[in-house]
């Protein structure tokens, strides 16, 4: 294991002109920590050299070429693209694609109206005594524009529905309903920009060593993953990507019907803060999860509950299933600077308030999602909830002790038990308008100030200091 917690200043001068030898057969004692000698281990940042970093020296995010093969210091990346630059396939020229573009993104041309305009720029043609014409119709426009090879990612779709035992007479209809899941594939939506870390690591101050913290790759978290990922040999030089996730019930509509809709979010660790609080389209929408209903006299059923929780945790499984194979083996991908390199996949951290993480960390409701502490005595001393403990309580416990005693709740399987290195207890975070803003700020900071002024001046003087309150917060700052 690699120690991250102790600062280690770099030279002023690192020294990249010694022979290092063949880099990817050295062989290190039991007692030393292997570190890749063509990558930075520490690094002066900012101006006057006041921070520095110490890097997680075995995942390093070394570039390779397209077969996996670690590069040389200073090696240049290949042309992005081979084509020419005349090349404008599918579309016969530019101003096929520029058409094109203009007909269907900025315009959002009609389909009557693009057959009218191409018939007059037909015309136009012909009369001029070409005999090349554009798009015949709007047809071939939408044709062309769909075999075009770089766009967005294409939506998906899969059915789940109860797969348990149907009773031959009373069985009710969710038993045989089909739920549709869309979903698009997250590894091909992942996208790796160059505002991203590539490795893990730990920035301190340079006067007094003192931990600085502000990206996500910054965090223990990171790591400590990089620590666990790197006890295999075959990935060093790799580059860790976090896979971060977010799921919550909207309402689309009320007006026109309870219209609800259950989005999937995702996003990399690796993009900067500064990327993120830009708003550059750093978190993608992957999926829409299926909402199973049914009628009310069925619907607080055990059955029908375990069934809606279970489809849930079975649906992310299979929306996530291509990222699993590069958790454990490096695949080659390629970067928006032109480079390879190999990549190592995980789970993150998932955001969800506290409804959705009852749902994720497969408890009974209103026990803690990260710890063992019954709500009536949270200042009790207890277990931090993980992955191997809830696995050894359901092996030993029967259902009722589980329920009762530790707010387990047996019958669901985790999605995240598919994944390596993933547990739902540690990864749980919290949503910031649910719970920091909205649950901690507002109802309960504030419902605790305002039973406290009234318990303490009455009803009369209270509102009176609430209105000096909310007269005060609602006074515009100047500078």
């Amino acid at each position: 294991m690699t120690q991250p917690s102790v600062p280690c200043s770099p030279s002023p001068v690192l020294p990249f002109d010694l022979d290092l030898g063949d880099a990817d057969n050295m062989n290190f004692g039991n007692n030393e920590q292997p570190e890749d000698p063509l990558r930075l281990t520490a690094q002066f940042i900012g101006p006057g050299d006041r921070l520095y970093r110490n890097y997680h020296p075995l995942l390093s995010a070394r570039p390779c070429n397209s077969e996996g093969t670690f590069l040389p210091p200073g090696a240049l990346a290949p042309p992005l693209s081979d084509k020419a630059s005349d090349d404008w396939t599918p579309y016969n020229s530019r101003v096929e694609f520029e058409l094109a573009d203009y007909f269907f993104t900025k315009n959002q041309t009609p389909a009557h109206s693009i057959d009218l305009l191409l018939n007059i720029w037909a015309a136009s043609l012909i009369e001029g005594g070409s005999k090349a014409t554009l798009f015949p119709d709007h047809r071939a426009v939408y044709k062309t524009i769909d075999s075009t090879p770089l766009g967005d990612v294409k939506w998906q779709s899969f059915s789940v529905k109860y797969t348990g035992e149907v009773p031959d007479q009373g069985a009710t209809p969710w038993m045989t309903d089909s739920h549709d899941v869309w979903f698009c594939d997250p590894h091909d939506v992942v996208y790796y920009a160059t505002e991203i870390d590539f490795q893990p690591y730990h920035e301190f101050a340079t006067e007094n060593d003192e931990r600085q913290s502000q990206d996500f790759m910054s965090g223990d978290w990171a790591w400590s993953q990089a620590d666990k990922i790197s006890e295999d040999p075959n990935t060093h030089g790799s580059m860790f990507v976090p896979i971060i996730l977010g799921s919550d019930k909207t309402t689309v509509s009320v007006a026109t019907g309870q219209n609800d809709c259950y989005p999937l979010y995702t996003s990399i660790g690796n993009v900067r803060n500064t990327v993120c609080c830009a708003h550059r389209n750093t978190v993608a929408v992957v999926g829409f999860l299926a909402m199973p209903k049914t009628m009310k006299q069925h619907a607080e059923t055990s059955d029908f509950r375990s069934f809606r929780r279970q489809i849930f945790h079975s649906s992310l499984s299979f929306i996530l299933k291509n990222l699993k194979p590069a958790m454990t083996t490096p695949e080659i991908v390629r970067f928006g600077d032109g480079h390879y390199c190999r990549v190592i996949y995980g789970l993150g951290p998932y955001i969800a308030d506290y409804e959705e993480q009852v749902l994720l960390a497969c408890i009974v409701r209103n026990w803690c999602a990260k710890c063992l502490a019954h709500r009536d005595d949270l200042d009790e001393i207890s277990l931090l909830r993980s992955r191997i403990h809830a696995d050894a309580l359901i092996e030993e416990c029967d259902f009722d002790t589980l329920w009762k005693d530790y707010g387990v709740v047996s019958v669901l399987v985790p999605f995240m038990n598919d994944f390596p290195r993933a547990d739902i207890h540690e990864l749980l975070a919290p949503d910031l308008l649910h719970q920091i803003i909205k649950g901690a700020y507002k109802d309960h900071l504030v419902t605790w100030v305002e039973k406290y002024l009234l318990h303490t001046h009455g009803k009369t003087q209270a509102n009176i200091i609430l209105d000096d309150i909310d007269r005060r917060s609602s006074i515009p700052r100047t500078s």
